[in-house]
């Protein structure tokens, strides 16, 4: 197998190391508004670029599993060369303990695994100011029994955090890396878990939480009488969040604001969310499950704390009304649903003849890739399901599909990004405790007067980003600097005539998706289809 070498990973880190502006192109943002009809975010969870990506494009191809072979041409990434597969900084630092160990391959076989700890706090810590080297110590947690195989030593440790996955088992993003385009430099906005990322991609802005039940620990003071999300509380007032819960809401506008202001047909869809639908097992309403066919596992469909919409009263459904009919989907006239919506809204609504122009669509909890709950092949399952059904709509020629993801679950990652959010908290211990940054770059909060925001520490870890459109560049990495912010940025830039949410954003000076298109013709220059297997995440047809 050869990966890159020591300089080619040199070359990544500098990269990685300040904002890149995407390139000038000879066309410019108008095109692409005409051209582009439909964004869809398909939003997973709890994935390091490591842990997808950090061999690509080499795969073991084991006797077996799916077979992968890249494409001629095909460029290399900021992902592992020999010396950190060998020599790993967390195997030579002996505070890692049992844990100690290089990155290692996890067969498709392995693919259910224990959830790492991915908390604001303890992410800092296994970046070790910046030598990326306490991730067993900091964040690992070992599997359970069930994981066996090449490793069980490792797998019984914390060192599990250095596992990563091949194109023999995530075959299918790695097949849509080799058609269209992706990122090597996309990040988490802050570090933390799923609820930060989620209301990033919403707002791309964590302060302005209020506490409305028992969410103190959860929350930094933002040095200005204000506060900071940095756990996973739920929503105030949605009908499944329960009465013991943590609960708060957000403050500040979103997103969804603009666009409905805009009357931008949009929504966010999430698995679970119609309380009327009754599963094969019996379980409704909001104990609605389902059981991942990987990890066994039986768990709510709708996870409140998932849905950042909810967070905000503008764009809150909290009793989970239903659209009126598929045809008001989307729209700001829609029966009560206020633009929140389940899954199988969706594929209602554009069956129907209505495709939203931005559709936020979130997995049930079993295929939504959160280790612990879920899985790579459950993921692989809905994300190919998904695009399969897209790519077969007349309307695909006018389509992106983003593939984004909230955080990273702990899983390691090699990559650090030059800090443009500091903070000063006794949570953080980025560069050394209590400190993040060195305050250069500093946002401000939700209200005018945080001049800047404690407790968003940030970029966080790198998180894989794909780009699916017939207008993607093909068989392309993508270097800019980006993160969920910048998909802020591409609707606004689209949509919104550059109109930005203000109050302290990321979506100000987040990197942009732009440079992953090519809209200098008349016609897309990727316009062929790909179909792959669900199961497998081979290809079937096109291509």
């Amino acid at each position: 197998m050869k990966l890159r070498t020591s300089i080619e990973r040199s070359i990544g880190a500098v990269l990685a190391t300040a904002i890149v502006i995407a390139p000038l192109h000879a066309w410019d943002t108008n095109v692409a508004k005409k051209q582009i009809r439909h964004v869809v975010i398909l939003f997973q969870e709890n994935v390091s670029f490591d842990h997808y990506f950090g061999t690509y494009p080499h795969a073991l191809n084991l006797q077996g599993e799916p077979a992968f072979m890249a494409l001629p041409g095909t460029p290399t990434v900021a992902g592992y060369d020999d010396e950190l597969l060998t020599r790993n900084p967390n195997y030579l630092n002996p505070k890692n303990g049992a844990g100690r160990s290089n990155p290692f391959r996890l067969s498709r076989e392995q693919a259910a695994t224990a959830d790492q700890d991915h908390g604001y706090g303890a992410e800092q810590q296994a970046f070790d100011g910046g030598k990326m080297d306490l991730f067993p110590a900091s964040v690992g947690h070992p599997d359970g029994p069930r994981v066996v195989g090449e490793h069980p030593g490792v797998l019984a440790t914390s060192g599990l955090t250095m596992g990563y996955f091949d194109g023999n088992t995530v075959t299918a993003y790695w097949n849509y890396a080799q058609h269209y385009a992706m990122s090597d430099h996309h990040f988490d906005v802050i570090f933390g878990p799923s609820t930060p990322g989620a209301i990033n991609l919403a707002s791309g802005q964590t302060n302005g939480v209020v506490n409305d039940q028992n969410a103190e620990g959860g929350m930094l003071p933002d040095g200005n009488g204000g506060f900071t999300m940095i756990s996973d509380p739920n929503p105030i007032n949605d009908l499944c969040s329960s009465t013991s819960d943590a609960l708060v809401h957000m403050t500040g506008r979103n997103i969804g604001d603009l666009l409905t202001e805009a009357n931008i047909s949009w929504g966010f869809f999430q698995g679970g969310f119609d309380l009327r639908v009754v599963n094969p097992d019996g379980s409704t309403g909001c104990r609605r499950n389902s059981t991942s066919a990987w990890t066994k596992v039986r768990a709510r469909d709708y996870v409140p704390h998932h849905e950042p919409f909810q967070y905000y009263q503008s764009t809150a459904n909290p009793k989970h009304m239903r659209p009126s009919s598929p045809q008001a989907v989307g729209t700001n006239h829609d029966g009560g649903a206020n633009h929140q919506y389940d899954t199988h809204d969706f594929f209602d609504a554009v069956k129907a003849g209505n495709f939203p122009t931005i559709s936020y669509l979130k997995a049930a909890a079993y295929q939504n890739g959160h280790a612990g709950n879920s899985s790579p092949l459950d993921e692989q399952q809905w994300i190919v399901s998904v695009i399969n059904f897209l790519e077969q709509q007349p309307e695909w020629d006018h389509t992106v599909v983003i593939i984004a993801y909230d955080d990273s679950d702990g899983w390691y990652d090699h990559l650090k990004a030059k800090t443009a959010n500091g903070s000063a908290t006794a949570t953080d211990s980025l560069d050394e405790p209590g400190k993040c940054g060195d305050g250069a770059g500093a946002l401000p909060g939700v209200k005018p007067e945080t001049k800047h925001a404690q407790g968003r520490c940030g970029p966080g870890p790198r998180l894989p980003l794909l780009v699916i459109s017939p207008w993607a560049k093909a068989n392309y990495v993508d270097h800019t600097v980006t993160d969920q912010a910048s998909i802020i940025r591409f609707i606004e830039d689209l949509y919104l005539d550059g109109k930005r949410l203000g109050g302290g954003s990321f979506d100000a000076q987040s990197g942009s998706l732009l440079g992953m298109f090519d809209f200098s013709k008349k016609m897309p220059q990727n316009a062929g289809k790909l179909l792959l297997d669900p199961d497998t995440g081979l290809v079937q047809a096109g291509k």
